[in-house]
């Protein structure tokens, strides 16, 4: 190898090994330049190409230097200094300058001095024979790009002050007060103690008056401590206007209600219903601290008593409602000191109040005239005599040719006189003929009465709208059929109770339903009534509504009828009402178009029909009618299979009765207006057998 390399170097002209520059070539060698440099170039690759082994593309596309001209190997060979002598090269393979991976030792290595690095600016940098030969993988970092630890430290202290964030806006601090108390307005109480625990500012926010101008603690009282309650109600005290604490237990330790009563001193409303431990003096305490009292209920409470009402007349001049109902303590001559005091009291309620025999009492009520309301419920010791007085005073002047007493008609608009006992007729009566604007008359539990006591009260009440005649064994079919049904309120007429009245039945009610059109709840559970009166109540409904061509109006409960525990209601009347609330009819002179339901019949019946009727009227009020009509009548053909399977007997020939005369009502509806009607009823079977 080391005479090839010798005559190479001959050939090529390049300086022998023993370093003599000046040796010139042999004269007998012919000089040949073609052929001597398609030689070399042809070595030089094959010399080079073991290095070159796994580059992918040409080193000109993936060199790293920033030269835009080609660099192979053959002109590196060929611009650099003469090669090594075979004597100076290893056999240890040597590593690449360029970090490609190094020949194998069978092959000898290209020179270090073959790949000469590039510099910044693309120059070659010729690398010298006593030269270290071990270069890093990677090119260094060009000199301008690079920065002393100083230049750091001075560019770091430059950037932070740059990106030093700005201090918080104190918003709190800076908002004006009235907008924070007004931002802390929307939060409901239980969150407002919750964001009294941020901050101080946020407690003096949360607990600022403003904020606690109406106490309503019947709805939250169970959300937060006793505690909280009574901090709050201190430091509101004197902002509070409308106080109701009905059933807050927390405030029935002695200590917190005289704290309470301390701080609030401008009270208009107040409702301590429930509170059973109030003391007496601190309760006295708070009626005589607070003057501007409107509203008062104290219903319940064990310490109101006949001085409670004394001082609630001498510093409650501008008292209007006035609740004591289910005070034991207090007594009708307790409540005549209030009524006589104050002016202005409108509503009065004074539930199972003893002492209304006492005639003094009843004269002040007659006096006064300003009741709108009046709730003597449960008043057992109430007579007669003493509702004469309210009603007509002592020894009214009497109407010759009406036989009535001649006085001023009464403001009142409720009475309310359930469970009186001793009440008879004769007392009853008269209420008729001075009550002009009477609205809400409640009569239930006075089994003493009959229709006489009634019918002037109905002939002289246009305005009414609620009647409750519950539990009035003596009341018949003649009151309702010609006294209610032609009465001048049956236009007005809303709620109607008659609940355990045993004598009423069809030939009462059929009437009322015809004219009382805007009846909105009807209680007839235990009566006689039957499958007829549903009939027509059903009919009713369907006359007064106004049907709709929009098939996405979902209808609405506009009727409650109760008729559970009534003997001759069967699922015929029922089936009746449930196939009138989900019935889809033609226009009227629209035979092409249809019309929906846009008012129902809401019914509490037998319990064996009530969850067939609620899964009905679920349906119908989510607006699905084709499902509604499909359970009615799956549930109709249930029943009919029901009844022929139990035939015989008296049972059965009662409901052949009963069936008999729906189908004659079904029969007559054309009569009365309604079209449209379905023929093809299970029912009709009925008529055969």
């Amino acid at each position: 190898m080391a005479q090839v390399d010798d005559g190479l170097a001959a050939i090529s002209g390049a300086p022998t090994p023993n370093g003599d520059e000046h040796a010139t070539t042999p004269p007998e060698l012919p000089i040949k330049g073609k052929g001597r440099r398609r030689l070399l170039r042809g070595l030089q690759r094959i010399s080079s190409s073991p290095s070159l082994n796994n580059l992918r593309r040409s080193r000109s596309v993936g060199s790293p230097y920033n030269n835009r001209s080609t660099l192979s190997c053959v002109s590196l060979a060929a611009a650099g200094p003469p090669q090594t002598p075979p004597g100076a090269r290893s056999s240890t393979p040597q590593p690449s300058p360029l970090g490609l991976p190094s020949a194998p030792p069978s092959i000898p290595p290209t020179p270090a001095d073959e790949f000469p690095f590039h510099d910044s600016i693309g120059a070659v940098r010729r690398v010298e024979h006593g030269a270290s030969t071990s270069y890093p993988a990677t090119a260094p970092l060009p000199g301008d790009l690079r920065s002393s630890k100083l230049d750091g430290q001075t560019r770091g202290r430059s950037a932070s002050k740059a990106i030093q964030p700005k201090p918080k806006f104190p918003f709190w601090e800076k908002m004006p007060h009235e907008i924070c108390v007004h931002i802390f307005s929307y939060l409901k109480p239980k969150e407002l103690i919750q964001s009294s625990r941020v901050s101080k500012s946020f407690y003096k926010f949360c607990h600022d008056g403003q904020l606690w101008t109406s106490f309503d603690a019947s709805e939250f009282y169970q959300e937060i401590p006793a505690e909280s309650l009574a901090r709050i109600i201190v430091a509101a005290g004197p902002f509070i206007k409308d106080l109701n604490l009905r059933g807050c237990v927390q405030v029935e330790h002695y200590k917190r209600t005289e704290v309470i009563v301390k701080a609030c001193k401008n009270l208009i409303n107040a409702t301590l219903e429930g509170c059973r431990n109030f003391q007496k003096n601190t309760l006295h305490s708070l009626l005589k601290s607070n003057e501007k009292l409107v509203h008062l209920n104290l219903t319940g409470l064990a310490a109101v008593s006949n001085t409670s009402c004394k001082i609630i007349a001498e510093s409650c001049p501008q008292l209007e409602t006035f609740n004591v109902s289910w005070c034991e303590k207090v007594e009708a001559r307790g409540i005549k000191a209030i009524i006589d005091s104050c002016i202005k009291l409108r509503d009065l309620r004074a539930g199972e109040v003893c002492g209304f025999d006492n005639v003094a009492a009843a004269e002040s009520i007659f006096k006064t005239n300003n009741l709108e309301r009046l709730v003597l419920c449960g008043c057992v010791e109430l007579t007669d005599e003493a509702l004469k007085v309210m009603m007509h005073g002592i020894d009214p002047e009497i109407d010759i040719l009406t036989d009535r007493p001649v006085v001023p008609p009464r403001k009142l608009r409720h009475l309310d006189l359930s469970r009186c006992n001793r009440l008879s007729s004769a007392g009853v009566k008269a209420i008729g003929h001075v009550t002009p604007d009477l609205e809400g008359l409640q009569l239930s539990g006075c089994k003493a009465l009959t229709d006489a006591a009634l019918e002037p009260i109905l002939a002289s009440t246009p305005r009414l709208t609620h009647l409750e005649l519950e539990d009035l064994e003596d009341i018949t079919n003649s009151l309702l059929s010609e006294h209610l049904a032609k009465a001048p309120c049956a236009a007005t007429l809303e709620h109607l109770s008659l609940s355990y009245c045993e004598n009423v039945g069809d030939v009462g009610m059929l009437p009322v339903m015809q004219k009382c059109v805007r009846l909105r709840t009807v209680d007839m559970d235990n009566t006689r009534v039957s499958d007829l009166v549903l009939a027509e109540a059903a009919s009713m409904v369907t006359k007064r509504s106004q049907r709709s061509v929009n098939a996405d109006i979902r209808p609405q409960v506009t009727l409650q009828l109760v008729v559970y525990d009534c003997q001759n209601v069967t699922w015929t009347g029922i089936r009746e009402v449930l196939f009138r609330n989900a019935q889809i009819r033609p226009a009227a002179g629209q035979p092409s178009r249809v019309t929906y339901p846009t008012e129902i019949i809401g019914l509490k019946c037998f319990y064996g029909f009530q969850m067939t009727v609620d899964e009905h009227q679920k349906r119908l009020l989510r607006g699905d009618l084709s499902s509604a009509s499909r359970l009615e009548r799956k549930w109709a053909d249930y029943m009919q299979a029901s009844e022929e399977a139990d035939v015989g007997g008296a049972g059965y020939r009662r409901r052949r009765r009963r069936a008999r005369e729906a189908q004659a009502l079904h029969l007559n509806e054309e009569d009365g207006g309604i079209v449209g009607r379905r023929r093809a009823r299970t029912m009709g079977a009925c008529s055969v057998m």
